[in-house]
């Protein structure tokens, strides 16, 4: 099959830069592409900075037509904990571009297939991150608009490319959007925050950038107890919890990251950052010297940035379904209704479709699905029977 293409493994510096410069080529003409920072995917594969690395392992490709031009790239990875999280071992793969050829595409996934099965790996997920679900997760579908920070953006034809060579959809992620109004609240959730405002135990607020510490622990104590229970996710620590948050202190605003506190113990929260992507379009996937000047210009100057994602919301079961959720978000809706609050629209990444009640929580506040994303799995045994990702938080 594969005579006109030859893989190259990615070992090289020229190699890697080989790697980002084709996004270049394909999407010199897609309006709504904006070129990722260098850094945020180099950092992916970079043992230091990975700590998956410890028990997995990550391998590049690059893919070349007879000329020795790129014409695609792809990564596989997996982690030997975060695979036996599942009923059978599974890999991963991602960070897939290439032209819109079968035999290149092809060509491409044999390569991760291989690898993979002789890591004893028995399926493989993709396209997805070596690292947490937040970012560069699922392939883009539907809603083919600018991209969030660190999410994927991709032509239409990789879903026909993804579907032909066997992948099946595991389970789709949803990015819903909303303007920051005091309209789409349905009077469900205003009746279950009045209940819960009206009870003194629980008490809300935004977490001052100066509280780092309890920043972390409260968001490690939530995530383990609410987001832990998903197949494929793994608990955190507190050392993790802190430099998630160290590494976001540049772009965070702490008017945007909430905590809900039952008995001054922490039960939910509600993670936003400011939309950066509408400054990083303008740095070409640079944050060297002058890219910095330029962030911080319109940042600070410019004052560019109008939207802000949720990137995660988490709450503990035990106080789910009794109007925590509503109540945290009317909270943070007094403030983002004041003439001095910036950001005028939201949107709210990754909520899986295998989380029937968040979906229904964001269909009454008012939000709307504006993307779609689709992980897909693909079985090596291709007599196994399919199934899709389990449902959690039904009911």
């Amino acid at each position: 099959m594969n005579n006109v293409f030859t893989l190259r493994q990615v070992s090289s510096k020229q190699d890697i830069r080989e790697f980002h410069k084709i996004t270049d080529r394909l999407y010199k003409d897609e309006k709504n592409w904006i070129k990722p920072i260098y850094n945020d995917i180099e950092s992916v594969f970079t043992p230091a900075s990975n700590p998956l690395f410890r028990t997995g392992e990550a391998i590049r490709w690059l893919l070349l037509d007879h000329e020795g031009k790129a014409v695609g790239r792809v990564a596989a990875f997996y982690n030997k904990k975060i695979s036996a999280s599942h009923s059978i071992p599974v890999g991963s793969m991602g960070f897939f571009e290439c032209i819109n050829n079968r035999e290149a595409a092809f060509t491409l996934f044999n390569a991760c297939t291989d690898w993979l099965k002789s890591k004893n790996m028995q399926a493989m997920e993709g396209p997805v991150n070596f690292g947490e679900r937040d970012r560069w997760w699922g392939l883009l579908v539907d809603g083919f608009t600018q991209p969030n920070y660190c999410m994927p953006y991709n032509f239409k034809y990789y879903r026909d490319l993804f579907e032909e060579y066997g992948f099946k959809n595991y389970f789709e992620q949803y990015t819903y959007a909303m303007p920051v109004s005091g309209e789409g609240l349905s009077n469900v959730i205003k009746e279950k925050a009045k209940r819960v405002f009206a009870n003194p135990d629980y008490s809300f607020r935004y977490m001052k950038l100066r509280e780092k510490n309890q920043i972390a622990r409260n968001f490690m104590i939530i995530y383990n107890k609410g987001w832990a229970r998903f197949p494929g996710v793994k608990t955190i620590s507190i050392a993790y919890a802190r430099k998630l948050f160290k590494s976001l202190r540049p772009v965070i605003d702490e008017k945007l990251l909430w905590f809900g506190f039952y008995k001054d113990e922490p039960v939910c929260f509600f993670l936003m950052l400011p939309e950066v992507n509408q400054i990083t379009k303008h740095l070409n996937g640079k944050m060297n010297f002058i890219g910095k000047a330029k962030f911080l210009y319109y940042r600070r100057i410019a004052r560019k940035l109008s939207k802000a994602y949720g990137l995660i919301f988490g709450i503990v079961p035990d106080h789910q379904r009794k109007g925590v959720e509503g109540a945290l978000i009317m909270s943070f809706a007094r403030l983002a209704l004041s003439k001095h609050f910036t950001y005028k629209e939201l949107e709210f990444n990754w909520i899986g479709d295998f989380n029937p009640s968040m979906m229904h929580l964001l269909d009454e506040i008012g939000a709307k699905i504006c993307k779609t994303h689709i992980t897909y799995r693909y079985l090596f045994d291709r007599s196994a029977v399919f199934e899709r990702a389990p449902i959690v938080n039904a009911g």
